[in-house]
């Protein structure tokens, strides 16, 4: 009999565990993301040097790999909800701009990337949970390269971290 208790209340948490990281999700609003191609890599044994400038690159990885290149479009207003993603990202804003905040800045500090300024960054992946924002007059746009374990979930959505107000 106690093991049926015990079972129950595993699979109360369980369903409460699903149904609270549903309703907490903050999805997108205003914001699409579309593939424009996509491929599995080998592992990755990428070493690159350049003495010159002392600049290097290393990219290992172990296991094969999904490449993914989307296509981010913003309208006036729009947001990428909080997400993470399992593996890097690299962005290149091609129109407009975008606001970007951190999870875990407890300021909430923008960091603002526009075609005609900074138009790039690296989102770290892993567990950093973001979100993207277009907070301009023109409608926002982005290529972006995402490197994530083959068969991985390429976005994972997040509750709102509380330290920013939206």
């Amino acid at each position: 009999m106690k093991s049926k208790w015990v079972w129950a209340i595993l699979i109360a948490a369980a369903a409460a565990a699903v149904f609270g990281g549903t309703v907490l999700a903050t999805p997108p609003a205003g914001f699409t993301s579309a593939t424009l191609a996509k491929a599995q890599l080998d592992e990755l044994k990428i070493k690159g040097q350049s003495n010159a400038d002392h600049w290097k690159v290393k990219l290992k990885t172990k296991g094969l790999s999904d490449l993914y290149v989307q296509s981010n479009v913003w309208s006036v207003g729009g947001s990428s909800g909080w997400h993470t993603h399992p593996g890097p990202s690299l962005i290149t804003v091609t129109a407009g701009a975008v606001t970007v905040y951190e999870g875990d800045d407890p300021s909430c500090t923008p960091h603002v990337y526009s075609a005609s300024g900074t138009n790039s960054f690296v989102d770290v992946g892993g567990g950093d949970v973001h979100l993207v924002r277009n907070e301009g007059t023109v409608e926002a746009r982005a290529v972006v390269v995402q490197f994530v374990p083959t068969g991985a979930t390429r976005r994972i959505d997040a509750p709102a971290p509380g330290n920013c107000p939206f």
